[in-house]
């Protein structure tokens, strides 16, 4: 699933091409894409219509274009396959084509694409200049919002392993597997290792791995492993190959030469360097 870098990667694209344009028209292929947009398509596109787009927003890995008049959004959550792509009008409709969008200047469509259908959007009353829908989740690291301080209160009090720590969208958000299992490894963490063993000053080192792998990723357009992770263009990122531990089992560790390893975790695969970040006895 898109990452905080992916999901910002497609924020800038969408706040370069959509911000400032009237929406024309809003079609619906697909009911699945618009599922949590109770009222149904034909709502969903007659409240679109003539709306202007103000700007792109972002908080962990959900999107948001805050939208002229009533103080309401169009919020979109990527899930596993889902694209935003910025298309000229005349181009062939995509095969996995979910929702389009087309504007009054006659200029490039804003398309949501969506090969597994886990992704949505949605319109969304704003709480405080976020969606309602995610007004629970916490601030990402990038966000001035963000309060380090509470962060560490709270993730010591938890008591739990880091890792689900940092992939508790409740106490930070844009986090996930590929960006936790990097930032450990920079911060020589164990998956495992109990939270209320970290001291301040190793969950400010954690924090700062998290915010360095993160900008990182965001500099190389993200993590692109397959052709589904694309910009508005439809261009994939290349961070994948300046990973140093995720989906990098029996390859040598680039610090001190050992096998990374694979463990299991929570339904899905966990990576580290066993001397470098050994683990919790």
């Amino acid at each position: 699933m898109p990452e905080l870098p992916e999901v910002e990667v497609v924020r800038r694209g969408l706040a370069q091409w959509v911000t400032g344009r009237e929406i024309a028209s809003a079609e619906v292929l697909h009911p699945r894409a618009i599922r949590r947009h109770v009222p149904g398509a034909d709502e969903f596109a007659a409240r679109l219509k003539g709306r202007t787009v103000l700007s792109a927003e972002r908080r962990g890995k959900y999107l948001w274009l805050p939208l002229s008049g009533a103080g309401e959004a169009l919020m979109a959550h990527l899930g596993m396959s889902g694209q935003l792509l910025v298309v000229q009008p005349d181009s062939p409709l995509e095969k996995h084509l979910r929702v389009r969008l087309r504007f009054e200047d006659g200029g490039p469509d804003l398309r949501f694409v969506d090969q597994r259908t886990f992704g949505h959007v949605m319109l969304s009353p704003l709480a405080g200049g976020v969606p309602e829908p995610i007004a629970h989740i916490a601030p990402d690291p990038f966000e001035a919002a963000f309060d380090e301080a509470e962060f560490t209160r709270r993730l010591r009090a938890k008591r739990t392993e880091i890792k689900r720590a940092l992939l508790d969208q409740s106490l930070i958000s844009g986090v996930g597997n590929i960006y936790a299992d990097e930032a450990l490894w920079i911060a020589r963490l164990h998956w495992a290792r109990p939270t209320e063993t970290l001291t301040r000053p190793k969950v400010a080192e954690l924090l700062t791995a998290v915010r360095t792998v993160m900008g990182a990723a965001l500099e190389q357009g993200g993590t692109s492993f397959d052709s589904l992770y694309v910009d508005v263009n439809g261009e994939s990122g290349y961070f994948e190959r300046s990973l140093e531990v995720y989906g990098r089992r029996d390859l040598p560790c680039s610090r001190c030469g050992t096998a990374i390893r694979r463990e299991a975790f929570m339904n899905r695969s966990s990576y580290s360097c066993p001397r470098c970040q050994r683990r919790p006895r």
